[in-house]
């Protein structure tokens, strides 16, 4: 199976047909197999547990949507609430918007508060999904939030001989424009999952984030960082979700554990030994 995104010659022709296209797939194939760039279809088993995710994001998507609704609404009324969490919203709206804007908003509260429930089975159930048929993203999940869609869209670390891989299939890399003395610095590519480039740039997000716990992850995007420039803290948060991806691929195919200083600790087993 050939990746469509790579054969042009193909979907970009001002006279596609069934026929021209298998001709033309013949063609590249009797040249080179390799310019068809095989694809590896995930199986049935991983795109029915991927629904569980992708409906999860749904309703956050939309209880999202709902809250800023609600904010928006009752500070043109000259009210606002207080800052909180999104599953505790409906509830602190109830307490603090007047009773006239309460019952105009009763039925967007009551829809927040039903998505939040909602959201809470989806994610007792994707534990259960994980803890029973994947007990491999025990490892994953130790570093931070995307460890059953990593596995679920990868299936298999042994399809890539070399953890650096996961980068560029991933679409986290930047795209070259090179030709003679011009070297142009250009955007990610945006290759492969969406899904999963969006869940490991939000976990670097994170560990960039005031909250982010203290590891080798953090420090290396500081550095980027600290460079300047006007999107010097954009790329550190792609670098970062490179090198997350990066890593959890080798403790997928290491099953080894997460040790957040692990420069720190080869050293001083060195120094030890």
């Amino acid at each position: 199976m050939g990746n469509p995104r790579k054969l042009r010659a193909i979907w970009d022709s001002n006279e596609k047909s069934d026929v021209r296209d298998a001709e033309m797939l013949a063609r590249i194939a009797r040249l080179d197999r390799k310019l068809l760039h095989p694809i590896q279809h995930r199986s049935r088993e991983s795109q029915v547990d991927l629904i569980n995710i992708k409906a999860r994001e749904l309703l956050v998507k939309s209880r999202k949507m709902q809250v800023a609704h609600v904010r928006c609404v009752v500070k043109g009324f000259g009210e606002r609430i207080s800052k909180c969490s999104a599953t505790c919203f409906h509830t602190r709206a109830r307490e603090e918007l007047s009773s006239e804007l309460r019952e105009e908003l009763e039925l967007v509260l009551e829809s927040i508060e039903w998505q939040t429930g909602k959201i809470a089975e989806y994610d007792k159930r994707i534990k259960a999904i994980s803890t029973q048929k994947y007990p491999e993203t025990a490892l994953l999940r130790a570093v931070q939030g995307v460890g059953l869609a990593y596995v679920l869209t990868l299936e298999d670390p042994q399809r890539f001989k070399k953890s650096r891989d996961v980068g560029p299939f991933l679409g986290l890399v930047p795209r070259r424009d090179q030709s003679g003395e011009t070297d142009r610095q250009l955007p990610i590519t945006k290759a492969g999952n969406a899904e999963l480039r969006r869940l490991l740039v939000g976990c670097a997000h994170y560990i960039l984030g005031a909250f982010g716990p203290e590891c080798e992850l953090r420090e290396f995007g500081f550095k980027l960082a600290e460079r300047g420039g006007k999107n010097a803290k954009k790329r550190a948060v792609v670098a970062v979700a490179r090198k997350l991806a990066v890593m959890l691929h080798r403790l997928w195919a290491d099953q080894a554990a997460y040790d957040p200083s692990h420069r720190q600790t080869l050293k001083e087993q060195l120094r030890a030994a």
